[in-house]
Order: C-alpha cells, then sequence, then structure tokens
C-alpha cells in the first residue's frame, strides 16, 4: 500500500439495475468535493473482457471517450471532466481485459517467480495497485465499480476494493451505494426491497455501503428513509434521496440540499471549506430559463442510442448555456436522409450538424445533409466524419471533382479527397489511428480563430484517414478555406467556407473538452449563429 499518501478512497457502486446514474453521481461527488477546496481525481473499472472500447460497437457500449494521451475509455469520463477539473488519461480507466493482459504479461516476465497466478491475490492486487497508483497529490480518488452489483464479472472488482478497509484505517475509505426505490402504479406505493435486497448482495461479498443513494422519481417519505436505514445498516442521514432531475446539471444541486458533502467530509475526516456551488447554480438557471429555443438537426448512424453521441449533446447544451439558449436536437437517421431527401428533415432547423463515425453506411444521407446546408445557408457543423463528408460534397459540387471519395468507402476512388496517408497502406487499423491531442495552428481572420480567440490550440483526435493535401490548391482555389493546421505533419484540421453564414468542419473533436461551466468556442460560436439565423427567420 501507497503508506506516505494520505488520499482517501471513495467506492461507488451500483444495484437493482444498470443505467442508474452512477458515472453522474460519481461526477456530482467530485463537483461537491471541489466546490469544498479538495482535490479530486477519478477510476472507472469495466467489468468487460475487452481491453478498451475502441473496437466496441456504439450501439452496444455507447460513446467511446477520448483522452488527451490518446486513450480509448468509458463514456463516464467525460461525465467527470465536464462536472469538475480533472482531466483524464489512460490511467483513469481499466477493464477486465486490461487488469488480465497485465497480470498474464507479468507472469509471462516471471514477476511472480513461478507461483500460481489467481484470482486473489494477483489480481486483486493488480486492481488495487490501479487505485493507488492515482492516490498521489490528491485528497480525494473517487472509484466508480461498472456493471451491477450480483453480476459475476464485477466480483473480483469488488472483492478488491473490499480489501481496501482492512488494508487502511476506516477514515480513509468510503462506500456508496446507488440503487433504486421503484414506485409500482398498481400498489400505488414506493417499494424498498429491491434497495434492500441489492444491500444485502453487497454485505454478501463483504461491503457495508456507508452511503446510499437513491434512485427515485418522487419524494421519499420519512418512513420509507427510516426503513431503508434499519434494514441496510446504514445511518438514517446517509439514505440520501437522488431524484429524477430535468438536466443532469441539477445533481450536484440535488445531493448537497439532501446534505451528501457533509457527511462524506465527516466520514472522511477531511476538513475543507463549505462548498459553494454558485456556479452551478448560474448553470442550471441558464438551463432551465432560455431566452429563446434552437433546433438543431444532428445527421448521423448511431442515433438509436443517444449515448452514442454523448459528449456532442452535452457539448451543444453547453453552447447553448453560453448564448442563453436552449438547444432541441433533432436526431436524424443519415441512411433516412439517403431514401427520403434532405428537404423532408431540415425545413425549420436553425443548424446542421454531422458528427464522427466510421464506415460507409449513411455516408451519401450525411453529404446530402452538407449540401443543403451549404446551399441553403444553414449553419453548419461536421465534426471528423463530418469534415471530410464535407470535404467530398465540396469537391463533386463545388471543385467539380465528380469522382471525389474516400478510400474508406471506395478503396479505388478515382479522385481520394480522403485518404490514408502515405506509409499507412496495409498497416492493422489500430497502427494507424491518430488518437489523443495534437496541437493546431489558426489561420488569422478565420472563422476559427474568432471563435478561440488563439493562434494556437490543442484538440482531441480519433480518426484514420486525412485530408489529402495534393487537392488542396484545388480547394482553396474554389473557395474551401483551410483554416486550420496540424504543423508538423501539415494536416488540414479545419475546412470552411467564408461566404456562409456559418460553415465549418474539423478533423478532430471538439466536443470531449467542452464543459457546462466553460462551454468550447466552436459549440458557442455555432449556437450564436444558429440563435442568428432563428432571429432572422422571424424578422
Amino acid at each position: 500500500m501507497n503508506e506516505n499518501s494520505n488520499s482517501k478512497f471513495i467506492f461507488v457502486t451500483g444495484g437493482v439495475v444498470s443505467s442508474l446514474g452512477k458515472g453522474i453521481a460519481a461526477a456530482s461527488i467530485g463537483t461537491l468535493l471541489e466546490s469544498a477546496g479538495l482535490k479530486v481525481t477519478f477510476l472507472k473499472f469495466d467489468p468487460y473482457i475487452n481491453v478498451d472500447p475502441g473496437t466496441m460497437n456504439p450501439f452496444q457500449h455507447g460513446e467511446v471517450f477520448v483522452t488527451d494521451d490518446g486513450a480509448e475509455t468509458d463514456m463516464d469520463l467525460g461525465h467527470y471532466e465536464r462536472f469538475t477539473n480533472f482531466i483524464a488519461a489512460r490511467a483513469n480507466n481499466f477493464t477486465t481485459g486490461k487488469i488480465y493482459f497485465n497480470v498474464i504479461t507479468k507472469e509471462r516476465r516471471g514477476e511472480y517467480l513461478g507461483g500460481t497466478v489467481q484470482m486473489v491475490p494477483h489480481i486483486t492486487d493488480e486492481i488495487k495497485k490501479c487505485v493507488l497508483d492515482l492516490a498521489d497529490s490528491k485528497d480525494v480518488v473517487i472509484v466508480e465499480i461498472g456493471g451491477t452489483v450480483g453480476d459475476i464479472e464485477s466480483l473480483p472488482f469488488l472483492e478488491a476494493i473490499r480489501q481496501f478497509r482492512f488494508d487502511l484505517p476506516k477514515d480513509r475509505t468510503l462506500y456508496i451505494h446507488l440503487t433504486l426505490i421503484p414506485f409500482v402504479k398498481a400498489a400505488d406505493e414506493l417499494k424498498t426491497k429491491p434497495t434492500q435486497h441489492s444491500v444485502n448482495k453487497l454485505r454478501e461479498i463483504g461491503i457495508q455501503p456507508d452511503i446510499l443513494l437513491c434512485r427515485t422519481d418522487r419524494p421519499i417519505p420519512h418512513e420509507a428513509k427510516r426503513k431503508i436505514a434499519l434494514f441496510c445498516n446504514v445511518a438514517p442521514e446517509a439514505v440520501i434521496i437522488a431524484r429524477d432531475v430535468d438536466s443532469i446539471y441539477e445533481v450536484p444541486l440535488m445531493l448537497h440540499e439532501d446534505g451528501l458533502d457533509k457527511i462524506i467530509l465527516k466520514n472522511l475526516n477531511l476538513s475543507a471549506g463549505t462548498s459553494d456551488i454558485k456556479a452551478w447554480e448560474d448553470i442550471t438557471h441558464r438551463v432551465k430559463n432560455p431566452e429563446c429555443r434552437v433546433k438543431i438537426a444532428v445527421v448521423g448512424k448511431y442515433v438509436d442510442l443517444k449515448d452514442s453521441y454523448k459528449s456532442l449533446f452535452e457539448a451543444l447544451i453547453h453552447g447553448g448555456i453560453a448564448n442563453k439558449a436552449a438547444v432541441d436536437i433533432q436526431w436524424i437517421d443519415a441512411e433516412e436522409v439517403e431514401k427520403i431527401g434532405p428537404e423532408t428533415f431540415f425545413s425549420n432547423v436553425q443548424g446542421i450538424l454531422v458528427p464522427g463515425g466510421f464506415g460507409n453506411r449513411g455516408i451519401e444521407g450525411k453529404i446530402a445533409s452538407i449540401r443543403f446546408a451549404r446551399e441553403h445557408n444553414i449553419p453548419f457543423f461536421g465534426i471528423c466524419l463530418g469534415m471530410q463528408c464535407a470535404v467530398i460534397e465540396f469537391a463533386r459540387n463545388v471543385a467539380g471533382i465528380k469522382g471525389a471519395n474516400s478510400t474508406e468507402f471506395d478503396e479505388k476512388a478515382d479522385q481520394p479527397v480522403i485518404h490514408i496517408m502515405p506509409g499507412q497502406e496495409g498497416v492493422e487499423k489500430g497502427g494507424t489511428m491518430r488518437l489523443g491531442a495534437y496541437p493546431c495552428v489558426l489561420m488569422p481572420n478565420s472563422l476559427a480563430y474568432h471563435s478561440y480567440r488563439s493562434a494556437l490550440i490543442y484538440e482531441r483526435h480519433r480518426h484514420r484517414y486525412e485530408f489529402n493535401n495534393d487537392y488542396r490548391d484545388i480547394f482553396i482555389k474554389n473557395g474551401l478555406a483551410i483554416s486550420g493546421i496540424y504543423s508538423e505533419k501539415d494536416l488540414v484540421e479545419i475546412v470552411e467556407i467564408k461566404e456562409h453564414p456559418w460553415f465549418l468542419a474539423t478533423q478532430f473533436h471538439p466536443e470531449f473538452k467542452s464543459k457546462p461551466a466553460s462551454p468550447h468556442p466552436l459549440f458557442t460560436s455555432f449556437i450564436a449563429a444558429a440563435v442568428k439565423q432563428l432571429k432572422n427567420s422571424k424578422q
């Protein structure tokens, strides 16, 4: 154990059903502790065997969140970043696959001196090491255990965190269990039994929760709280009600009102100031009291699962916060645009956004959407694949390059305006991915420059194909401005059309760095253009 560290450890688990919001709960705990003047960091354990979520279908897993150091991680790390000053890195997300990979690698190197490698202590020690490695210089390490108590996949992680209570003094560990209090309509009452069973299951494993976060869609009577406390062996004040709210940014305020931060500080024997949550009060006020509403069409291929675009969704909301506007997102299936045509979908929107993705499904629908935005002067924002589609659309319909395409969609394209860079052909796909933060130099007097108010930016990437520089002069000659460059390799990062109300597309993913307290400059500028579009339509 790291005896030189005085860090405290909070372990967040979930029960009854999945998707209760452990990530938001953990992020909100971080918000409250930071607001009290403490330094926090996060760790997410995911119980699946994949080494990381990079190869997983978004329909199964949701968004892949990318860190500055190029790690493909669980989407909950995005919540942690948006709610706090925390900056995620590779060390902040571990899967079962990664844990086993580390242990097997050590065994192959002979680090276990020929001993039998077992779940306990080798796997559990590796899990504990991941937690302890984050402890230095931080007051609190918040650890979220993915999955649900009772899942076979989560057992090694639960066993590892159980051991912390015996490895460290009691006031250095805290167990918070998120559970469900369902309302049964036929009986017209809230039911506490699922929570009791979930806590009993956790106690069978050897973990006694210190605090319960009870998800519910309505207030819980005092008698029900008393019953939960009695049967779950926790103090009555440690039964915290986590009601459904209109905006996730209300969650820290709700938990603060119920005294969660005070209980945490008391249990961990932490000396800290009173939580200053004025910034979050302002954020929620802006969300709840917009001065106008704009409609933004998001044209994608994973729209049936909104978590596939979680950071994008939140970044659009942040852009609305910056402009005192509500953003109503209209999710459009790119394949439907292919079948029906764009006119049906965009007659009453103030902005069109085409996000990232992989593969050729729905590509022609995205290209048609971009053409509609360009020709009808609707603010357009393209991200990653959205930029590549914008380049193809411009090449075909403005620059006269009729066979323009990407080699991702047609390996033998006559005019590969988007391509794999020379030297990358034949390399395994994982070896060609550009991941993480890269510098980008912005051109003076460009829309990008005026949005960022800076000549040099750093943004996160997750893509494989690049703008083909062989066509750069043709694009510039026909009016497509190259406004952002990764100068080390002379790669195009941002394109825009100046003779358009707002037309900009990026090779990177700006949504990963947007926060409600500091909305991303491009989303702020995009929504400002949408608000202007709305006002002009009313004149």
